[in-house]
């Protein structure tokens, strides 16, 4: 549940990498986000395709960017075949951080030999805030339903990695 925006791809190389994550500081500093070096010699991260898991365990490198504090981490997290598998949940930071994400993806995209974007709000395809304000209002009244049903429930809850879970019963 919630409102996120899935993103996957391969760097051309090292030289676009370089590239890229200059781009990625520059927009981050004009927008005011805090930004932090990702460089890890051992890491394990969790990755689908094809609907089954094919988990990646080497170095990473990359940039977490803190858009707002209601939003997950947006992780520039690569291995060293330069590919990004992540998401980052917008829904509850409202459509202006989610429509400024999806920007800054869209400027990422001649880095990236292919970057495929999924977006649950639908903003990536349409470009229509008004679309992306119902997926949100939507998903507000599912969590605001739920937390009602379960009074053990809370929501939205952030997690030890600095994710956002809708709820927890």
């Amino acid at each position: 549940m919630g409102v996120t925006i899935h993103f996957e791809g391969r760097v051309k190389g090292a030289t676009a990498y370089s590239l890229l994550i200059d781009e990625i500081s520059e927009f981050a500093a004009s927008h005011s986000w805090p930004t932090e070096k990702i460089l890890r010699a051992n890491r394990s991260l969790k990755r689908v395709r094809d609907e089954k898991n094919w988990d990646y365990s080497g170095p990473t490198f990359g940039l977490l960017l803190s858009p707002h504090p209601d939003c997950d981490p947006l992780r520039f997290e690569f291995d060293d075949d330069f590919y990004i598998q992540e998401f980052v949940k917008t829904q509850f930071a409202g459509p202006q951080i989610h429509i400024t994400i999806i920007e800054l993806l869209k400027r990422t995209q001649p880095f990236f030999d292919l970057l495929k974007i999924t977006d649950e709000g639908d903003y990536w395809d349409t470009s229509d805030e008004s679309v992306l304000e119902q997926h949100i209002d939507r998903c507000n009244e599912v969590l605001r339903d739920l937390l009602a049903k379960n009074p053990n429930a809370k929501g939205p809850i952030r997690l030890r990695d600095g994710r956002i879970a809708d709820f927890a019963s």
